[in-house]
């Protein structure tokens, strides 16, 4: 997992749609995901991919199934590396 991963993940809108998908409804299988876009098989799947790759989702097989979870752990260390730029610069005028 790299923040290049992670930033190139985030930067499509369906991926972050699939992200909000299994954040509101928890664990799901790939079928669950492809009934709410209208989109293929093979492009979710493909989003799917990029996720995982992300470290974002993983993955759980149970049977013939295969289960999605997002991954907040991952986030925790994202918003962690995030949160050094908040605030403002006091030297700048």
């Amino acid at each position: 997992m790299g923040f290049p991963d992670i930033f190139k993940a985030l930067s499509d809108p369906v991926r972050r749609d699939i992200l909000i998908l299994l954040k509101e409804n928890g664990r799901m299988s790939a079928g669950d995901i492809v009934s709410k876009f209208n989109l293929t098989n093979a492009t979710v799947s493909y989003h799917l991919s990029q996720l995982k790759k992300a470290d974002l989702v993983f993955e759980t097989k149970v049977k013939h199934f295969i289960y999605y979870e997002i991954n907040l752990s991952v986030f925790d260390e994202l918003m962690l590396w995030l949160s050094q730029f908040k605030g403002g610069n006091e030297n700048e005028k």
